[in-house]
């Protein structure tokens, strides 16, 4: 062994005997870091939820703690845990989403449970973003399935966003008396109208605004009032009459979590999303917060609008996915027939 060898040698073992006799193991020398997964039109509210939780866990518990996040349309990233990434928390933006992994085994059956909420800190719904003037006069569903109106609306089979237009415009049809029938003619004629299927929402707002395809987007609330803060008055925000409650369940990724260590940090995370602070954050950000304190505050953000559930049309979130988004289901046999 070379003297610099021997030298770094003994001031390891001298740095692991200090850490022992202060009381500290060696891996608490190290800063944590964890990865969320979130779906794709979170970049803005993690941006800013991050920093506030980094700070209230160095001020509780005196660690520096790093969040990394990862984007991308809901079902493709669940579909990456899966297949290997070690998040350590997501953040989607449907439950159906999650249930995939507690099918793998990555994430525990009761994780619903373990959260307020059903686990959802907040919800949104779909509204409709058009050009300035509104120049097709698009007002509702309807309208969407209209000829000469082109709707950007990302794919179904990858993006929740996705399925939640889907299923807003196919509840809207059965909430106003409709029959199936109808509901499925409308949401085909809506199909019919879709020049593009992004793979995720964020992808989808590219296209609308920055390709300049389409007359309009339907998305996410909080989506569409992101994009009016950023481009200005190039667009206008339209409420149909009706939509749906989209509700953004999380959970700790327990395999993950339970190989690296991390779980009370990763679950402290997701805590964080219903205390006030991430709460306001939530609702600055356009989501529509669990706390009263916080809808209070930000309520001018909020049009009201009528909205229902997907227990409510669809008996579950499990009865939704199998008959409409599953291989061979309702979305594969109208997509296909749309001409």
């Amino acid at each position: 062994m070379s003297a610099l060898e021997f030298l770094g040698s003994r001031s390891l073992r001298n740095l692991l005997v200090a850490a022992s006799l202060s009381g500290l193991s060696f891996a608490a020398l190290a800063d944590t870091t964890i990865l969320n997964a979130a779906y794709d039109v979170t970049r803005e509210l993690y941006k800013e939820v991050n920093p506030g939780f980094v700070a209230q866990w160095k001020k509780d518990t005196g660690e520096t703690i790093t969040v990394n996040q990862s984007h991308g349309g809901s079902s493709k990233q669940a579909r990456s845990v899966a297949d290997g990434l070690e998040a350590d928390v997501v953040t989607m933006n449907q439950e159906t989403d999650i249930d995939l992994l507690v099918q793998r085994g990555i994430i525990a059956k009761d994780w619903k449970t373990r959260l307020p909420n059903n686990a959802s800190p907040y919800f949104s719904t779909i509204v409709f973003l058009v050009r300035k003037g509104n120049p097709k006069k698009i007002l509702d569903w309807d309208d969407l399935g209209r000829a000469g109106v082109q709707v950007v609306v990302p794919n179904p089979k990858t993006s929740g966003n996705g399925r939640y237009t889907y299923l807003a415009a196919w509840g809207a049809m059965i909430r106003k008396g409709g029959t199936e029938a109808q509901a499925r003619e409308a949401v085909t004629k809506l199909f019919r109208n879709v020049p593009v299927l992004d793979t995720g929402g964020r992808g989808a707002t590219t296209t609308f605004t920055q390709r300049q395809i389409g007359d309009v987007l339907a998305t996410f609330e909080s989506e569409v009032h992101q994009i009016r803060k950023e481009l200005g008055d190039n667009f206008e925000v339209v409420y149909p009459s009706q939509s749906i409650i989209a509700e953004a369940p999380v959970a700790v990724v327990d395999k993950v979590v339970d190989k690296r260590g991390t779980r009370k940090q990763a679950t402290a995370y997701l805590q964080y999303l219903w205390s006030e602070p991430g709460q306001e954050v939530i609702a600055k950000q356009f989501n529509r917060p669990r706390s009263a304190t916080a809808l209070k505050a930000h309520a001018d953000l909020f049009k009201p609008i009528k909205l229902f559930s997907i227990n409510e049309v669809f008996g579950s979130w499990a009865q939704a996915q199998a008959r409409h988004f599953n291989d061979g289901g309702e979305f594969d046999q109208l997509y296909q027939a749309r001409k």
